[in-house]
């Protein structure tokens, strides 16, 4: 089966410092796989690698078998990715109806037409209303997004992501600086949502990783050290180097 992204011996260089170095990363079609390591290991340069934000020097990058490395953001976006970010990007005046419904009149072929009415799009208000609805706030959507809490703009945030329908959902850091509560009513939020699609998460608590995904890479100056299940990362000795400068023989 054709991997949903391929990432072939990628490298980036920002002038004469390399970040990423010869990266080589498979993640299988409807796996969830979680891209770890330590502060400044190039975990958010992998992302705006694939996500098309910015360009390898060297190397390529596949998308459900296709090259995508050098294409714009939103033209990997119409391939079937979507991706979030660290810092929460939503539009803070707009409430959360409309956050949302930008997100899917953009998904389902819809362009600005000053004759056009919105209200008359059926599928679009039939779409907005299920999303808010599976991200559980329903009960805010005409509150401007601004006004939420951190919690719910991050929920919202994870809708604007699946609202395009796209394969394989790229997470950066989606329950950073959430409360235990807060991060295990997200955890369910991300399962449900991703169900029978490819989730590709960046994440710092561990037990989120090791409770979500399937298969975990683990990235140390620019390059993948290990990947496999969670069971095998565990018992990894040059994971334990990596997160807690254990010696390997």
């Amino acid at each position: 089966m054709t991997a949903a992204i391929e990432v072939k011996a990628v490298d980036k260089s920002f002038g004469n410092v390399g970040i990423i170095r010869d990266l080589n990363l498979n993640v299988a079609q409807g796996e969830r796989h979680a891209v770890i390591g330590p502060n400044g290991a190039g975990k958010s340069t992998t992302f705006n690698l694939i996500s098309g934000h910015i360009k390898p020097t060297s190397g390529e990058i596949r998308l459900n078998g296709e090259v995508i490395s050098g294409l714009r953001p939103f033209e990997i976006n119409r391939r079937g990715l979507s991706r979030s970010f660290q810092v929460t990007n939503v539009f803070a005046r707009m409430t959360v109806w409309e956050n949302v419904r930008c997100a899917v009149l953009w998904a389902t072929g819809h362009r600005y037409a000053f004759w056009k009415n919105v209200d008359h799009l059926p599928e679009v208000k039939q779409r907005t209303a299920q999303i808010l609805d599976d991200i559980h706030l329903s009960h805010r959507r005409d509150v401007p997004a601004g006004l939420l809490t951190y919690a719910e703009q991050r929920e919202l945030e994870i809708g604007i992501t699946i609202a395009s329908g796209a394969s394989v959902i790229m997470l950066d850091e989606p329950t950073a600086g959430m409360s235990h509560a807060e991060t295990d009513r997200a955890v369910a939020l991300i399962r449900r949502l991703t169900e029978g699609r490819t989730l590709v998460i960046v994440e710092h608590d561990m037990s989120v990783v090791f409770g979500l995904a399937d298969r975990i890479s683990v990235l140390v100056y620019g390059n993948i050290i290990a990947s496999g299940t969670p069971d095998e990362i565990r018992g990894n000795p040059k994971v334990k180097e990596a997160y807690l400068g254990e010696e390997v023989d």
